[in-house]
This record gives structure tokens, sequence and C-alpha cells, in this order.
């Protein structure tokens, strides 16, 4: 009985603690879609993927051309090589790009947060009710 009470106890305080905290919620998504930087970087990163695929034109041209077997090994394994380090080296570039912007919005998420009063941050899409939206705000101040 005693540990029903401890725990029913421990249940209203926690409760009771943060009634009084500000809670804030942001759909995320919508706002890393609608950042220009974000859009920046997509259209950057498809046209170097586009770049990719003449790495492929290059090697079917010249594919088609040789009638040696053991050439045609050397010239799809040269392509492929080539081919599969500048993706790797694409993707890097892209992720470590994302990571930064991803950063700022949450610098910025913070910084608003801070000046609103608000306590805690949650995405919109782990809150099942409550918690004031930003992510129009947001979207005003993250471009």
């Amino acid at each position: 009985m005693k540990k029903y009470l401890l725990l029913l106890t421990l249940l209203i305080t926690t409760t009771v603690t943060y009634a009084d905290d500000k809670i804030a919620v942001v759909d995320l998504t919508q706002v890393v879609e609608k950042s220009s930087q974000v859009q920046k970087l997509k259209l950057e990163h498809s046209k170097k993927l586009a770049d990719l695929d003449k790495i492929i034109v290059n090697a079917r041209g010249e594919i088609s051309n040789e009638k040696d077997p053991q050439k045609v090994l050397l010239i799809e394994d040269k392509y492929m090589k080539e081919f599969n380090n500048k993706k790797n080296v694409l993707e890097k570039e892209y992720n470590s790009k994302l990571s930064d912007i991803e950063k700022s919005i949450k610098a910025e998420v913070t910084k608003k947060a801070l000046a609103s009063g608000y306590k805690y941050v949650f995405a919109k899409s782990v809150v099942l009710y409550g918690g004031d939206d930003i992510t129009q705000e947001l979207l005003k101040i993250i471009k």
C-alpha cells in the first residue's frame, strides 16, 4: 500500500511540476522541406548525380566499340570504380552539408524557444496532444 501511495505522490508531483512548463511542438519535416538551403542543396545534388550518368553513357559507348571480352571487362571495371568513387564523394559531401543545415535549423528552434519562454520543444510527430505549434513562426525565420 505504501508503494502505491508513493507512486501516486510521485506521479502527482511530476504532473504538477510539468504543468507550469511551456511546451512547444514543431513540424520538423515541414521546416526542413521548406528551407531554401535544403532545396538548394537538393537541386545541386541532383545536378551532380546527373553528371554521374555521363560516366555510364561514356562506359556504354566505349564498351560497345570494344570487341575483345577481356578489354570489355577492364573498361567496365574502370568505369565502375570511377562511378562508385564519385558517388561516395558526392554522398559524403551531401550528408555533411545537410548535417550543417540541420544544426542551423536546430539552433534557430532553440533560439525561438528561449525567446518565447518555452522550456521544452518536441517534434510534432511524437506529440499526441498539446503544446503550442511554433512551426509557422519558424518558417518565417528559417528561409
